[in-house]
This record gives C-alpha cells, structure tokens and sequence, in this order.
C-alpha cells in the first residue's frame, strides 16, 4: 500500500505541489476520505468505521484525515451530509423543470433515484436499516426533517390537500413511503427496473394516479 505524504508545509499557507494548489490537494483528500467512507459504509457486513480503517482505504497518513475531519464520525456525518445535498439539490431541480403535477413528481423521483442508481453506496447509506450506527440515526433524523419541510412546500401542487395540518401530513406520508420504497429497493428486498420503479412511485405520490388505476381496476 501506498501512502500519500506530500508536503504541506509552508511559511504563510499550503503551497503549491506538483502543479496543485493547497487547497485543491486538501478538497481532493477530503473528497478521498468520504470516498473510503461510503466503500466501508456499503460494505455487505460494515463494521466500525475508524480513522485507522479510513486513511488505509484511502492511502492517506492520519495527517491528512486531520486536516479536515475532526473523528471518524465527523467524517460519517459529512458523507452523509454529502449524498443528502446532492440529492435535495437534484429532486428541486427535477421538480421546479416539470410544467405539470406529475412532470413536477416525475422530475424530482427520476432526479432521486439517478443518484441511488448511479452509485448504489449512496443509497445504502442514507437508506439501509442494517447500518445503525449513532451518527447515521440521527442524520436519518435531520433527512426525514429537511425532506418533510420540503415537501410541505410542495404538497399543495400534487397532493388533494387543504393546506395547514393536511399538508403537513400529506408530507410525512410522502416523504416515509417512498423513503422506505427506496430503502426496500436499494436493499434488493423489490425487483423493479428503474422505469418501474420511477413509475410506481409516482403513482403512489399522485392522488389522482390512484384514482385512475382504482377506477381502471373497477371498470376492468
């Protein structure tokens, strides 16, 4: 194994090595760390994540674990910090692209389950139950929070609600059920493509795409 030792040493700052700036070498170990971090997190059988086991994964001295993390569930908690950025940031543009209710809940599911797809570690971390550590509960926690806010903003443009408690309910049935949709799917517990999985979300979403597939079911 190759350990990174660069120095970073230098009167006023990080200087520049190798045709790197320091601050471009710092952003690119700590974006190596949580790499490690979701490798060892996904793993079939995850155990403790610790800073030994991390520099290891990712060939960087603790030194360098340092620079940017103060313990190893600092680095959990900015991994998960991570994968939850992106994915707001995704499902909001999604949803604010779509011209209709259901474009708006088919940009934001797409937008969701493109980046659990695209690299499944993500999708095991915010999501499986087998993943228990303290950190990651109460990040759940702060997800299922944001998510609800979230979508108490948009309920109103695809749910049948009232507003006030309706909505705020509306919300947290939304926000759970497909959160553990998800979770069922990214476990391998649900064998659906994508284009299934997207579309049997939406219907579950939308109101008025149980409304149709009921009356569909009764006219049948």
């Amino acid at each position: 194994m190759c350990v990174v030792t660069e120095s970073d040493d230098a009167p006023g700052g990080l200087r520049d090595y190798g045709g790197e700036s320091g601050d471009a070498r710092v952003a690119r170990r700590r974006a190596a760390l949580i790499d490690a971090a979701l490798d060892m997190l996904s793993e079939s059988e995850p155990g403790a994540v610790t800073v030994r086991g991390i520099c290891a994964r990712a060939s960087l001295t603790p030194r360098y674990f340092y620079e940017s993390f103060e313990n190893a569930d600092t680095l959990v908690g900015a991994a998960f910090d991570m994968i939850i950025e992106q994915i707001a940031d995704r499902a909001l543009a999604g949803f604010n692209a779509g011209s209709s209710a259901r474009g708006k809940v088919v940009g934001a599911v797409e937008a969701i389950v493109d980046v659990i797809e695209g690299d499944p570690r993500k999708g095991r971390v915010i999501f499986s139950d087998t993943l228990r550590s303290p950190v990651l509960v109460r990040k759940r926690l702060e997800m299922l929070k944001i998510f609800t806010e979230l979508t108490f903003q948009s309920a109103p443009a695809v749910a049948n609600v009232s507003g006030g408690q309706q909505t705020l309910a509306a919300a947290h049935f939304q926000v759970g059920g497909l959160g553990r949709l998800l979770a069922s799917w990214t476990e391998g517990l649900i064998d659906l493509d994508r284009p299934a999985l997207v579309d049997i979300c939406v219907r579950m979403l939308l109101p008025e795409s149980r409304a149709a597939d009921a009356s569909g079911a009764r006219l049948s």
